[in-house]
Order: structure tokens, then sequence, then C-alpha cells
């Protein structure tokens, strides 16, 4: 059983659950990439349900979610709040209210922007099992549109690679641990030895929590990029890009502002190293002295060394290469957003989220 739910009398293999707030640009693409695969799932004898959690919408959310056969709609029970902050985030409480009706062996937690490959959900449950882990995440593909998130995302995603390689996550002699809530796989029981969501209700960055939960009480866990899996458009606008990075930055990197300070550096050595190398090869010029021509081409081959580090770096991201070679671009809202999201959870101790505020 999931802690005070008596458990079914019949398991299925697989429950999807998949809370949403204001989803109607979204919801029907995700719904349809997973509907799609239970003729594949049915084939293989295996049953599974599929819910999604209406986390008060005010838009056609529910209505779309009705809309597709199959799908069991529920609504989000209300916030519990306690005497200064709320005891749980919205997606944790829309989560949870599924959770506690599941009957599958396996729990896949997914967003609303998410869009599933076939095979997918069979191809998880495979792989899950294969690697004998209690909890399977993909770090799905990132769709992006607009110059703001095409120059931005290669930056961050590059950052996370970094700090949470997944050969790393995936080894139980390491400590680091991550997992990517767009696609989050755990087996029933290893949900319940965790405390599933209630145990991390008031944190905003939850799968990571989950994920740490996971490597203390030696659950197996597995993460990996998953382009072949699943794909996702995480922002629909640049707001909303801004106001989700701001909450999640400080909370990936701990060292937020440290990480701000080193982009800035960045961007001072890609555009000030060629603007100096320009003024002493023209000082060479008129002084007619070869220590400046020198200079320049030392300046000019520092700037070379520093740009095949930065893209080096940025390769990691898994995006493509335009996007990559854009990414000096962004590198100043990427400061911007690192030290804004220091100051919002270290200083004001608050973030918002779709119209909601949570203590940080």
């Amino acid at each position: 059983m999931i802690f005070d739910q008596p458990e079914p009398d019949k398991l299925l293999e697989l429950t999807v659950i998949i809370p949403a707030r204001n989803e109607e640009d979204c919801l029907a693409a995700c719904l349809q990439s997973l509907v799609i695969q239970s003729e594949e799932l049915f084939k293989l004898g295996r049953d599974w349900e599929l819910f999604v959690v209406d986390d008060q919408s005010t838009d056609r959310t529910a209505e779309i979610a009705r809309s597709f056969a199959g799908v069991t709609v529920l609504e989000a029970g209300k916030l519990e709040r306690g005497q200064s902050k709320p005891v749980w985030t919205g997606k944790n409480n829309a989560i949870w209210t599924a959770a506690k009706q599941a009957r599958g062996r396996w729990l896949l937690f997914t967003d609303a922007d998410t869009t599933h490959e076939p095979g997918n959900l069979h191809r998880a449950l495979h792989e899950a099992s294969r690697h004998k882990v209690g909890m399977l995440s993909y770090s799905p593909r990132q769709i992006v549109s607009g110059l703001a998130q095409r120059s931005l995302m290669p930056l961050v995603f590059c950052e996370l690679a970094l700090s949470y390689p997944p050969a790393k996550v995936s080894d139980p002699a390491e400590r680091i641990a991550a997992a990517n809530g767009q696609f989050l796989l755990v087996e029933r029981e290893a949900y319940r030895r965790l405390g599933g969501h209630a145990a991390v209700s008031e944190k905003v960055l939850e799968d990571v929590e989950l994920a740490f939960l996971a490597k203390r009480r030696k659950i197996g866990l597995r993460f990996r990029y998953a382009e072949d899996a699943v794909s996702t458009r995480m922002y629909r606008s640049t707001a909303a890009m801004i106001e989700g990075w701001t909450k999640n930055l400080a909370l990936l990197f701990g060292n937020c502002l440290a990480l701000a300070v080193w982009r800035l550096i960045d961007i001072l050595l890609l555009v000030a190293l060629p603007v100096l190398a320009v003024e002493f090869w023209n000082a060479r010029l008129f002084a007619h002295s070869a220590q400046w021509l020198i200079a320049g081409w030392v300046l000019a081959l520092l700037w070379v060394r520093n740009l095949f580090r930065f893209y080096g770096r940025v390769a990691k991201s898994n995006f493509s290469f335009v996007n990559c070679a854009i990414a000096p671009l962004g590198l100043p809202l990427f400061v911007v957003l690192l030290y804004r999201s220091w100051f919002q959870h270290r200083i004001l101790k608050r973030v918002s989220w779709k119209g909601r505020e949570y203590a940080a």
C-alpha cells in the first residue's frame, strides 16, 4: 500500500500521472503521445492507467483532458497552509492527489509540456528492470524558440551536465544525485520507501530532492539524457522562462553567485580580448614596434583558446550546433538570472511560479 491507502486487489503495470495547471496550449499533444501507446502496452500484456490532475486551472485544461478516452481527471486538493507558509507546493499536492489512488507497479510522473516517442513507456519499464533500479529519470530533448531561449538554454543545460554528470548520478557509489520531473519513473515499493511526494511536500525542486532521497536510502537511481524517448518545450514565453529559472537556478547550483561571476568573466574575455588585440596591432602601426604585434597575437591566441573552452562546455548541453553557436548572446541574461535567483532565495526568501508564491 502507499501509506494510508488500501492496496488494490489487482495491481496494474503502470500509472502515469500528469499534474496540470493552465496547460491548455500543450496538454493535448502530451496526452496524444501517451494514449497512442495503449495498443502496444496491451499487446505486451501490460495494463496501465493515466491520470491528469487539474491544479485549479482557469483555462480549458480539464476540458481537454476529459476529451481523451481512458484518461481519468482528478481535481487537486486545496493547498494546506501552515502558520507562515504553504505546507505543499502546488505541483507536489497535485501529484500526491493521484499517487494515493495509483494502482500501478510503476508510477510515472511527467509534465503536461512533454511529448513521448512511440514505445517510450514500454522501453522505460524495460530499462528500469534491466538496470535493476527503483527510479529512472530522463532529461528530455529541449525544444526552444526565439533568440532568448535559443541562446540561454544551452548555457543552463551545459552547467547542469557538468554539475550532474549522468554517469555519476547513476553510480551508487557517488553521492551526487539528480532527476528531472518531466520524466520520473518510480517503482511502487521504492516510492513508498521514499515517503512519496509527501516527503518533499514543501520543496520547489521536488525531483532532485526525491533523487537525493533515493541515493540515501539505497534505491537504485538511473538518470540519462533521452532525446530518443521524450521531448519538451519547457517555456512558452520569455517571461515564463525568466520566472522558471529564477525559481530553480539557486537550488540547482549551490555556488549560484560564484557561477554568475565566472560567466561575467566569460563575457569580458570574449569581448575584451579581441578588442585589445586589435588595439595592440593598431599601436604597432604607429609605434613601428614588433612588441605590440606580438602582444596582439598573444591576446588573439588567448581569445581563441577561451573560445574553444567556452564552446567545449556548451557542447555538453545536447543542443543543436546553431543554438550552441549563438550561446554567447545569452550570457548577459544568464548572469542576471543567476543573480536574480540568488537574491530571491537568499535575501527575499521567496519565489513565484504560476501565480503562487512559495517560501524559498
